[in-house]
């Protein structure tokens, strides 16, 4: 066995633990870890690997998110927030699982006979995550995202400080002052 010269210095950047130091994600962690060695299903490398994400990488997911995704006789499972969706009126019965609920969320699937448990809960309900579905937030969703690849005629949005008459409508954005697209 040689040296590879070409990936020689190269780190591995995956991680491979949380960077919170929330002790209950930790116990998570652990509880999870053991599942993926010791079980063949892919779906608890699957949720460690959630775990060990940024908050970023954790998108939440709304309630219509869920109810969109529902199927007869599974839980949803969500590695990050479960967040509640005011334009969305009815909420049916559902069994979901995740990290957290907010507390609006918890208690509009919970009036509707449905089910909330934790990611602990379901790992001794379902240790394979047979009849889950495992579910994702849009992660594009953030306003900052709104800014990135910023430029001229890129069709983002600035970091202008406010949307008033004197702010950045200079010879660039008004028809009067010569502006064509």
């Amino acid at each position: 066995m040689g040296i590879d010269l070409k990936k020689h210095h190269v780190k591995n950047t995956n991680r491979t633990a949380p960077k919170s130091d929330n002790v209950y994600l930790a116990l998570l962690v652990k509880l999870y870890r053991f599942l993926a060695r010791r079980t063949d299903a892919d779906f608890n490398k699957v949720v460690l690997k959630r775990l060990f994400m940024s908050r970023v990488n954790r998108p939440p997911v709304s309630i219509s998110r869920l109810v969109r995704n529902a199927k007869e006789k599974k839980t949803m499972v969500v590695v990050g927030t479960v967040t509640d969706d005011s334009r969305f009126p009815e909420v049916p019965k559902l069994s979901v699982a995740a990290l957290h609920f907010t507390k609006t969320a918890k208690a509009r699937i919970l009036k509707a006979g449905g089910e909330v448990l934790t990611l602990d809960q379901l790992a001794l309900r379902a240790p394979t995550g047979a009849n889950t579905i495992l579910i994702r937030g849009a992660k594009n969703a953030r306003e900052s995202v709104k800014h990135f690849g910023m430029g001229p005629h890129k069709n983002k949005k600035p970091y202008v400080r406010s949307k008033g008459r004197k702010f950045e409508r200079a010879r660039g954005k008004r028809a009067s002052r010569g502006f064509k697209v």
